[in-house]
C-alpha cells in the first residue's frame, strides 16, 4: 500500500513537468498549385530562435517545442501559414501562391535567391508593378521603373525597341546592349523584347553590378535582364484581355508655309542672292502642309487569351495566344504580331524529378513605310500633293521647265521627292517568325537529397524575309534602256541559337547558423546565321549573289558559385566563370571572370531595438565581366587572314569563263577580350514595417582593352585600320530607388515609386591619345568626338559669335587658340548627350474597386545637336541650284549663305531636358460579374499625354546625340477590358 502511495505521489509531482515537456514535430510542406514538395521552406517557432528548413522532399523535423507554440511556415512567393502545436506527430502543410510576394524573389544566373539575401545590385519588377497603356514590347513594361536603366525607343515606329542601357553601358565602340535571358535562355539581342508577348511575362530581374552578372561572363559587362514567364497552376483560370487605342501626332517642326516661303524667295531675289530672279515663277499656287499629309489617325488593337491550370489534374500548364495590331503614324506603316506561348511544369518519381518546358512562337508581319519625314520638311509648300497630268502615278513631282508633262523621261534632277508619293508607291513588306524555348530537368538524387542536377537545353530560331517593290511610276524608279522598270528586291535570312547548360547544386542547411550552397557547371552556346539578298530582279543586268553563311560563333563556359550565410546576418557570395569564344585565336580565346560580394544585415546588430527601422543591409561587391561582341564586319573570324570573293561585276574574263578575284581582308590575330571591372557599394533599407523601402547604390566601372577601330602601322596589314584592343574608359554613378505605401488599408491603397540615377562616362586612354571623330554629318563633317578625359560622343563645335541684338553673326566664330585664323583648331568640346540625372515616378491609387495609375520620366541636363535646324537654316538651301527644285526651310532662317562649317556652330546644341508622362490609366473592377463566376475590369487612359521640354525638335528622346529627324511618337486614347473566369 505504501508503495502504491509513493508511486501515486511521484506521478502527481511530475504531472506539471509532463505538461511542460518539449516535443518534436515532423511534417511535409507542399506546393498548393501541384502538391509537389517545397524544399527550403522556413519553419520558425514564434518568439524564439528555434527554426529549421525543409529538405528536398519538403520534409522537416523541429525539436524543443511545447504545446501551444505557434509555428510559422513561409516560402518565397507563397502566403505564410501558422499552426499551433498540439502534440501532433506528423503533419502536412500546403502553401498557396502569393503573387504579391513575387517581388521578393530575385532570379539570378542559374538559380534564385530571396531579395533580402541578395548580395549584388539587383532590382525586381513583378507583373503587378508593370507599366500599363499601349504596351507592345516587353521594354514598355519597364521604362522608367528602375534607377540606372534607360530605355529609349528612338521614336514611335511600331514595335520599336530602340536602345536599352544599364548604367550607361561599358564599351566605347563594341556592343553596349544588356544580355537578355528568358527562362534561363540567353538570347541573341534585346530585340527579343519585341518578339515575346508582354502578357506572358511574370517578372523582370535586373542584374546591374559584376557581382550579380559575372556568372554570365561572356556578355554580361552591360548588365543582364532576366525574364521569367508565367507558369501553370492548380485551379483552372481563364484570362481575356482586350485593348483598343486610337492615336495621332501632336507635334511638328515649324517650317515655312506657302506665303512665308514665297516671301523668303522674294527677299532672296531682292538681296541679289545668287544673281538670279528666276526662282519666283516656279512656285506653285497651293498651300500644302506636307507634315500633315504624311501622317494619319492610327488604330491599335491588342487581344490576349490565356488558360492556366493543371492538365489531367497532374500537370501544371499554361497556354496563351495573342494578337497585336499597331498602325504607325506614317501612311501605310503597320505591324501585326501573333503569338503562342506554352508552359508545362510536371514532376515525376515522387517529386524527385521536375520538368519545365517553355515554348514561345511569334509571327510578326510588317508593312514598313519609307522614312519620309526629312522630305516632308523640305518639300515646296506651294506645290500640291496630286497632279492628274503627272506621269508619276498622278502625284506631283518636279519636271524640267517646258517639258511634256506626259513624258516621264523629262523629270528634273532633284534631291527631294513627293513624300506622299513615296509612301504609296513603295511597298516594303517583311515577315518574321521566331520560335524559342527550353526544356529543363531538375533531378534531386534519391540517395543524396542535398544534391541536385540541373540540365537545360534551349533553342532559338529567328527567320524572316522582306520584299521591297517600287512602282515604275515612282519618281525614284530605276531606269534601264530609257525604260523605267521599278524596283523589286527580296532578301531572307535565318539565325539559330542553341544552348546546353548542365550544373550541380549542393545545399547544406543542417547547421542553423551556418548555411551554404555550391553550384558547379558547364555551359555551351552556338550561334549560326545565313541569308540571301537578290538585289533588283527587274534589272536585266542583275546577278543574284549566292547565299551568305556566316561563320558559327561558339561560347563555352565553366561556372562556379558559392553562397554562405552565417547567423542570417552575414552573407558572402563568390562566383567564377571561365569563358571561351570562337571569335578569338587559341592564344586569346579564354577569359577569367571572378566576382565576390558581401552583405551585412546591419539592423540585427546595430538597431535591433528600433521600431522605426525594419530593414537595413549593407552590400559590397566586386567583379570582372567580359565583352567579345566586336560588332564589326566579319568579326567572327577577325583573327584569321581572310580572302573574300569580289562583286560579280568585278570578275575577269578568261575565254568563256568569268572568275571572281579574291580580295585579302584586314585581320588582327592579337584581338582579345575587353574586360570591365566593377566596384559597387549599396544599402537596402526599410522603415515603418517596410512601408517605406528602397536602395541606394554607388558604383564605378573600369573598362580596359577596349574593342575599337584603330590605325595599323603602315605595311603591317591589308588595311590601314581595323579592330584592336586599345584604350580604357570609366563609368561612375549612383542610384536611388524608393517605394512608399502612402496609404494601405482594406479600402484605400496608394503607392508611389521614385527612382533617380546619375552616371558619368569618361575616356581614360585612346590610341596614341588621338581624337576619334564620330557623328558623321556628310560633306566631310563630324559633329562629335571621342577624346581623352571627356564623355564619349561629346560635341566638337565652333563657338558662335552674336551681334548686339543677340542674333548670330554669319560665319563669325571665336578664335579660341588666338592665332587669328578660324579653322579646325578652334573647335572645342561643348556638352554631350548624356543626362546629368534621369528620374522616374510611378503612382498607383486604389479605392475599393476603382484604380488610377500613371508614370512620369525625366531627363535633366542632356544636350542634342539639332541637325534639322542646322541644315535647314540657310536661304541658300531654299534656292537649291535649280528653279524647279525648291526647298522649304525652318521658320528661323539664320544665315543667307551656306559654307559648310556653319552647321558646326554651338548654337545648334540644344538643351533636351524633358518631363514626360508615359501614360495614365483609370479603371473600375466588377469583382462578382456573371453571378460571381468572373471578374470584369473596364479601363480607359492615354498614352503619351504630355511632354514638357524646351527642345525645338520633334522629340528630345533620341539616340546617339544627333537629331537627324525622328519617327514621331503618337498620342493615343485607350479603352479596354480584363475578364477573369
Amino acid at each position: 500500500m505504501k508503495t502504491l502511495q509513493k508511486k501515486l505521489l511521484f506521478f502527481l509531482l511530475i504531472l506539471p513537468l509532463g505538461i511542460l515537456a518539449q516535443s518534436t514535430l515532423k511534417g511535409t510542406v507542399l506546393d498548393g498549385a501541384n502538391s509537389s514538395p517545397l524544399p527550403g521552406a522556413n519553419i520558425i517557432v514564434e518568439g524564439s530562435k528555434n527554426g529549421t528548413t525543409t529538405d528536398f522532399d519538403g520534409k522537416f523535423t523541429i525539436s524543443n517545442i511545447k504545446t501551444g507554440d505557434v509555428i510559422t511556415i513561409s516560402y518565397i512567393g507563397y502566403k505564410d501559414q501558422k499552426i499551433t502545436f498540439n502534440n501532433q506527430n506528423d503533419i502536412s502543410i500546403t502553401l498557396q501562391e502569393d503573387s504579391k510576394e513575387l517581388k521578393d524573389v530575385v532570379v539570378i544566373g542559374y538559380g534564385t535567391v530571396k531579395k533580402k539575401d541578395a548580395t549584388g545590385a539587383v532590382n525586381v519588377v513583378a507583373s503587378k508593378d508593370f507599366n500599363k497603356g499601349a504596351v507592345v514590347s516587353g521594354s514598355d513594361l519597364l521604362n522608367g521603373k528602375i534607377a540606372g536603366v534607360t530605355i529609349n525607343a528612338g521614336g514611335g515606329s511600331p514595335g520599336s525597341i530602340g536602345e536599352i542601357r544599364i548604367r550607361g553601358g561599358s564599351s566605347l565602340n563594341a556592343n553596349n546592349d544588356p544580355l537578355v535571358v528568358v527562362d534561363g535562355l540567353p538570347m541573341t539581342d534585346p530585340g527579343i523584347l519585341n518578339r515575346i508577348n508582354p502578357n506572358d511575362i511574370e517578372s523582370f530581374s535586373i542584374l546591374k553590378d559584376a557581382s550579380a552578372t559575372a556568372i554570365y561572363g561572356t556578355r554580361a559587362s552591360n548588365g543582364v535582364i532576366m525574364i521569367t514567364t508565367k507558369k501553370g497552376g492548380k485551379e483552372l483560370e481563364v484570362d481575356y484581355n482586350v485593348q483598343y487605342g486610337t492615336g495621332k501626332h501632336f507635334n511638328t517642326i515649324d517650317v515655312l508655309n506657302a506665303n512665308e516661303f514665297k516671301s523668303a524667295i522674294n527677299y532672296a531675289v531682292d538681296q541679289g542672292l545668287y544673281g538670279s530672279a528666276a526662282f519666283a515663277p516656279y512656285t506653285g499656287n497651293s498651300n500644302t502642309n506636307w507634315q500633315e499629309e504624311i501622317y494619319r489617325r492610327t488604330d491599335f488593337i491588342d487581344n490576349n487569351l490565356s488558360l492556366r491550370g493543371s492538365l489531367f489534374n497532374r500537370i501544371p500548364t499554361r497556354l496563351s495566344v495573342g494578337n497585336t495590331l499597331q498602325e504607325g503614324l506614317l501612311l501605310t506603316d503597320k505591324m501585326n504580331r501573333n503569338s503562342v506561348s506554352l508552359s508545362i511544369n510536371p514532376t515525376f518519381f515522387d517529386n524527385h524529378l521536375k520538368l519545365n518546358v517553355n515554348a514561345n512562337f511569334t509571327q510578326t508581319n510588317r508593312r514598313n513605310a519609307p522614312f519620309v519625314v526629312p522630305n516632308a520638311l523640305k518639300m515646296d509648300p506651294t506645290q500640291p500633293v496630286y497632279n492628274p497630268n503627272s506621269p508619276f502615278g498622278g502625284f506631283f513631282e518636279f519636271m524640267n521647265p517646258g517639258s511634256d508633262p506626259s513624258n516621264i523621261n523629262n523629270f528634273a534632277p532633284i534631291s527631294v521627292t513627293n513624300p506622299v508619293a513615296q509612301l504609296f508607291q513603295t511597298n516594303n513588306r517583311s515577315s518574321n517568325e521566331r520560335l524559342f524555348g527550353n526544356i529543363e530537368l531538375d533531378y534531386k538524387f534519391h540517395f543524396f537529397p542535398s544534391l541536385r542536377w540541373v540540365t537545360k537545353v534551349g533553342f532559338d530560331r529567328d527567320s524572316g524575309f522582306s520584299r521591297n517593290s517600287t512602282s515604275r511610276f515612282a519618281r525614284t524608279s530605276p531606269q534601264f534602256n530609257n525604260q523605267f522598270v521599278g524596283n523589286n528586291s527580296y532578301s531572307d535570312g535565318e539565325s539559330t541559337n542553341e544552348l546546353l547548360d548542365s550544373y550541380f547544386v549542393y545545399s547544406n542547411n543542417k547547421n542553423e547558423k551556418f548555411i551554404y550552397d555550391v553550384t558547379l557547371g558547364y555551359s555551351y552556346q552556338k550561334f549560326e546565321s545565313n541569308g540571301r539578298s537578290t538585289g533588283n530582279i527587274n534589272n536585266p543586268n542583275n546577278i543574284t549573289p549566292p547565299n551568305t553563311i556566316a561563320e558559327p560563333k561558339v561560347y563555352i563556359g565553366f561556372i562556379g558559385r558559392a553562397n554562405f550565410t552565417y547567423n542570417d546576418k552575414y552573407l558572402l557570395t563568390l562566383s567564377y566563370r571561365r569563358d571561351g569564344t570562337s571569335r578569338f585565336s587559341e592564344d586569346n580565346r579564354w577569359g577569367n571572370f571572378p566576382a565576390a560580394s558581401f552583405a551585412w544585415k546591419v539592423k540585427e546588430d546595430l538597431f535591433s531595438e528600433s521600431t522605426k527601422i525594419s530593414d537595413l543591409k549593407l552590400r559590397l561587391g566586386w567583379g570582372v565581366t567580359g565583352q567579345q561582341d566586336i560588332g564589326f564586319a566579319n568579326s567572327s573570324l577577325i583573327y584569321l587572314p581572310q580572302y573574300l570573293l569580289a562583286d560579280p561585276n568585278s570578275s575577269y574574263s578568261f575565254g568563256d569563263n568569268f572568275i571572281n578575284p579574291s580580295i585579302p581582308q584586314g585581320y588582327n590575330p592579337l584581338i582579345r577580350w575587353e574586360e570591365t571591372t566593377t566596384y559597387n557599394a549599396g544599402f537596402d533599407f526599410g522603415f515603418f514595417n517596410n512601408r517605406l523601402n528602397g536602395s541606394l547604390d554607388g558604383f564605378m566601372k573600369k573598362s580596359q582593352d577596349l574593342l575599337q577601330i584603330a590605325p595599323f602601322a603602315d605595311g603591317t596589314n591589308f588595311t590601314n585600320e581595323g579592330p584592336q584592343n586599345f584604350g580604357s574608359m570609366t563609368v561612375t554613378g549612383f542610384e536611388l530607388n524608393l517605394n512608399y505605401d502612402v496609404i494601405k488599408n482594406d479600402k484605400l491603397k496608394w503607392n508611389v515609386n521614385f527612382n533617380a540615377s546619375k552616371f558619368e562616362r569618361r575616356i581614360d586612354e585612346m590610341p596614341a591619345g588621338a581624337d576619334q571623330l564620330i557623328g558623321d554629318l556628310g560633306f566631310g563633317l563630324n559633329a562629335q568626338v571621342n577624346r581623352v578625359n571627356f564623355t564619349p560622343g561629346s560635341f566638337l563645335v565652333f563657338k558662335q559669335l552674336y551681334d548686339q541684338n543677340n542674333r548670330p553673326i554669319e560665319g563669325a566664330f571665336a578664335d579660341l587658340n588666338g592665332d587669328k585664323i578660324i579653322n579646325e583648331n578652334d573647335r572645342y568640346v561643348y556638352r554631350n548627350g548624356d543626362p546629368d540625372f534621369t528620374l522616374g515616378f510611378t503612382s498607383s491609387f486604389n479605392y475599393n474597386n476603382f484604380d488610377f495609375s500613371f508614370n512620369l520620366r525625366a531627363n535633366i541636363g542632356n544636350r542634342i545637336y539639332n541637325y534639322i535646324e542646322a541644315r535647314n537654316s540657310f536661304y541658300s538651301d531654299i534656292l537649291n541650284g535649280t528653279p524647279q527644285n525648291l526647298h522649304t526651310q525652318t521658320v528661323n532662317n539664320q544665315f543667307n549663305t551656306y559654307t559648310g562649317n556653319q552647321v558646326l556652330s554651338d548654337m545648334f546644341i540644344e538643351n533636351a531636358s524633358f518631363l514626360r508622362m508615359d501614360y495614365f490609366n483609370v479603371g473600375y473592377t466588377f469583382p462578382k460579374w456573371l453571378e460571381g463566376k468572373a471578374s470584369l475590369r473596364l479601363f480607359t487612359g492615354m498614352q503619351n499625354p504630355f511632354i514638357i521640354t524646351k527642345y525645338n525638335g520633334l522629340d528630345p528622346e533620341i539616340t546617339g546625340g544627333i537629331d537627324r529627324s525622328i519617327y514621331p511618337r503618337q498620342r493615343q486614347v485607350l479603352f479596354g477590358a480584363n475578364i477573369k473566369f
